[in-house]
């Protein structure tokens, strides 16, 4: 009787900790599902803004080179007034010459000539004062033409030196990361953004989240790259197959599998490097965002995305249309 009594102790114990470790991973779960829609509207923010900027950095060249047309048109037409304006002049001297000749010989058409020297003076300032007017407005037009290919010229070498920082950045990841090419580690550069995809089969055991010790390395030595880095947005996305889960154990789906996956990733750079965790964001993305249908292995992947902050980008635009308005 004893020995049953002690049996039914230790089987209403176990029974504690599996329910309360599964209470942990629900509400663990949940805190991740929540931080997966914040941070997944933030990166759809992200890309608006990109695009966004392309569409402001198209219609501010569109409005440069319709500005050196009409510059280039008024350029045009200011010579033409001076030269106007100098054939009216050589006219008004030959003109008082004349009226100097009259004068001195008391000719009779006197009268005429002093009227169309005095209509010739009117003309003559009506020319210059449109042309005075002219050279003040192209005056004008050439500042903020200068202007405006200034602002274009600074967002096009930030955008380059983003590029070239992007660029350098996945040459150091690549190298990082060479011991691991030949085990389902690729990385690309998209957009402006880099993607390191890593397979699952390099990180986890079937259905597990817990992360193997190659898998931990390869994500150490990507940690210690990115901890360097400023001015750069991470996200962590896991990413399944299709098919469901096996018996009703934690991870319930795959989408709780997902986002487990992501935070374990998370954890491990976070716990081996100098990174700002504020700057990275784990979020799961089950089984909808396939890399190839038929290939189930690739689909079971860790992809991490490093986004360029491009708050400078932004701030000199919105610098440049307060200055125009």
């Amino acid at each position: 009787m004893k020995v049953f009594i002690a049996i039914l102790s230790l089987v209403f114990a176990v029974s504690c900790v599996s329910i309360k470790k599964y209470k942990e991973l629900e509400d663990n779960y949940n805190k991740c599902l929540e931080d997966q829609n914040m941070y997944k509207t933030k990166a759809l923010d992200y890309e608006n803004q990109l695009k966004e900027l392309q569409v402001q950095m198209d219609l501010m060249r569109t409005d440069l080179d319709s500005m050196v047309a009409d510059t280039t048109a008024m350029g045009i037409e200011y010579r033409k007034a001076k030269m106007d304006y100098h054939k009216v002049y050589q006219t008004n001297q030959l003109l008082e010459q004349k009226y100097a000749d009259v004068v001195a010989n008391g000719n009779k058409d006197n009268a005429a000539l002093v009227n169309d020297l005095e209509q010739t003076r009117i003309d003559l300032q009506n020319k210059e004062d449109r042309l005075n007017q002219l050279e003040k407005e192209l005056n004008a037009r050439e500042r903020v033409l200068v202007d405006k290919e200034k602002r274009i010229e600074e967002l096009e070498q930030i955008l380059a030196n983003k590029d070239e920082a992007a660029r350098l950045l996945k040459e150091k990841i690549a190298t990082a990361l060479r011991g691991f090419a030949d085990k389902g580690i690729t990385v690309e550069e998209r957009d402006g953004r880099i993607y390191v995809s890593m397979e699952a089969n390099l990180l986890f055991a079937s259905g597990k989240t817990e992360i193997n010790e190659e898998g931990k390395g390869a994500i150490i030595d990507l940690a210690k790259v990115l901890e360097t880095q400023e001015d750069i947005d991470i996200l962590v996305e896991g990413h399944t197959d299709t098919d469901p889960m096996k018996g009703g154990n934690h991870p319930k789906d795959n989408w709780e599998l997902s986002v487990l996956r992501a935070t374990s990733v998370v954890k491990i750079m976070l716990a081996n490097s100098e990174m700002d965790p504020t700057r990275i964001t784990a979020a799961g993305r089950s089984e909808f965002h396939p890399v190839d249908p038929d290939n189930k292995a690739k689909n079971r992947r860790i992809e991490i995305i490093i986004t360029p902050d491009l708050s400078e980008l932004f701030e000199l635009i919105n610098n440049t249309e307060e200055g125009e308005e």
